[in-house]
C-alpha cells in the first residue's frame, strides 16, 4: 500500500474514532457542568449512556440546581430520571419553592411528580392561590322555592397532602354538598336572599378540605338566582295524581255498575224466557184438561173473558188521563 494512502486511512479511522468518543462521551456537557461547579464526571456521563439515560437530561437540571444553590446529586436526578419521573419540572420546583421559602425537599418534590402531580405549578399554586367556579347549584328552602347558586372557591396548595390527597373535583362536590344543605336547612329561600355570606360561613366551618391537597381560604357567593316554585309544582302533582285516582276508582265503580245492569238484563231475560217457555205450556195443559174431561167448553170461554178482561184492565191503566176540559164561555 503507497504512504500517501495508509496516511488517509489512518487519518479516516483517526476522525472516526473522536467522532465515535465524541458522541459517545458527551464532553461537552462534562466542560459546562465543570464551569458551572456541578459535580459529574466523564465515568458517571459514560455510566448514563451505558444505561440508556439521556446525559443533558440529567446534567442540565444539575447545572440550574448547583447554581441555585441546591443540594442535588447526580444520582438522585438519575434515579428520578430511571423511575419515569421528569428531572426538569421537579428542580424547577424546587428552585420555586427556595425563593418562596417553602420546605421542599427533593425526595418529596420526586414523590409528587412520581403521583402524577404537576409539582411546579403545586408550588405556584402555595404562592398565587387558584380561584375555582364552582357549577350553577340548584337547591329547595324549607318554603318550596328553589335557589340556584354559584361559588368561588380560593384554594391554595397543601404541599404536604399532595401525595394522596384529593383533587379539585372533591373540593367541588363538598362545597356544592355544604351549599346545597345550607339552602335547605332554611325556613325560607328569602333568608338566603338576604344573607347570602351565611352560606359562606356555614360551609367553611365544615372542614371541606381536609383530606384533600388543598386548603380553602374562603368562600365566596358570586351569583344566587330565583327558580322554580317546587314546592306548588309537587303540591299540584300530588293533586294530579289524587285526580287520577280518583278517576280510575270512578271508571271502576261504573265499570262494577255496568256489569251489575248486564247481569240483571240477563237474569230479566232468562226469567222472560221461562215465562214464555211456561205460556207456551199453558195451551197444551187447556187441551189436555179439556180432552180428559177435566174442563169444559164454557170453563174455556169463561177463562177467555177473565184474560180479555184482565188485558183491557192493563191498557186502561196504562193510557194517560186526560185533562179535565175547561168551561166554554
Amino acid at each position: 500500500m503507497p504512504p500517501e494512502l495508509l496516511i488517509i486511512v489512518i487519518v479516516t479511522l483517526g476522525v472516526l474514532g473522536l467522532a465515535l468518543f465524541f458522541s459517545f462521551v458527551p464532553v461537552g456537557l462534562w466542560i459546562s457542568a465543570k464551569a458551572a461547579g456541578a459535580k459529574v464526571g466523564l465515568v458517571n456521563l459514560i455510566g448514563m449512556r451505558i444505561r440508556r439515560v439521556i446525559p443533558s437530561r440529567i446534567v442540565n437540571p444539575l447545572i440550574k440546581a448547583t447554581k441555585a444553590g441546591l443540594d442535588i446529586n447526580v444520582n438522585q436526578l438519575e434515579s428520578h430520571y430511571l423511575a419515569g419521573g421528569n428531572v426538569d419540572r421537579v428542580v424547577n420546583a424546587l428552585i420555586a419553592a427556595q425563593r418562596a421559602d417553602i420546605d421542599l425537599p427533593f425526595s418529596r418534590g420526586a414523590a409528587i411528580d412520581l403521583a402524577g402531580r404537576d409539582v411546579l405549578t403545586a408550588v405556584q399554586m402555595s404562592v398565587n392561590p387558584k380561584v375555582i367556579d364552582t357549577p350553577e347549584i340548584a337547591a329547595v328552602a324549607k318554603d318550596g322555592i328553589e335557589l340556584k347558586a354559584k361559588a368561588k372557591v380560593t384554594v391554595r396548595a397543601n404541599i404536604d397532602r399532595l401525595v394522596g390527597g384529593a383533587g379539585e373535583e372533591t373540593i367541588i362536590a363538598r362545597v356544592g354538598e355544604g351549599i346545597v344543605t345550607t339552602i335547605g336547612s332554611s325556613l325560607s329561600h328569602k333568608d338566603v336572599l338576604e344573607n347570602p355570606d351565611n352560606i359562606s360561613k356555614t360551609v367553611l366551618d365544615r372542614s371541606l378540605d381536609s383530606g384533600t391537597a388543598f386548603q380553602i381560604l374562603s368562600i365566596d357567593i358570586a351569583d344566587v338566582d330565583v327558580g322554580k316554585n317546587i314546592g306548588a309544582q309537587l303540591q299540584t302533582d300530588q293533586a294530579e295524581a289524587d285526580k287520577r285516582i280518583a278517576q280510575a276508582k270512578a271508571e271502576e265503580r261504573r265499570a262494577m255498575a255496568v256489569a251489575k245492569e248486564q247481569e240483571m238484563k240477563a237474569m230479566v231475560q232468562e226469567m222472560r224466557a221461562k215465562v214464555v217457555e211456561a205460556e207456551a205450556e199453558v195451551p197444551k195443559a187447556l187441551a189436555a184438561a179439556m180432552r180428559d174431561g177435566h174442563m169444559g167448553a164454557m170453563d174455556y170461554f169463561n177463562l177467555q173473558n177473565i184474560i180479555a178482561d184482565t188485558q183491557m184492565r192493563e191498557s186502561v191503566g196504562k193510557s194517560p188521563a186526560k185533562a179535565p176540559d175547561k168551561d166554554k164561555k
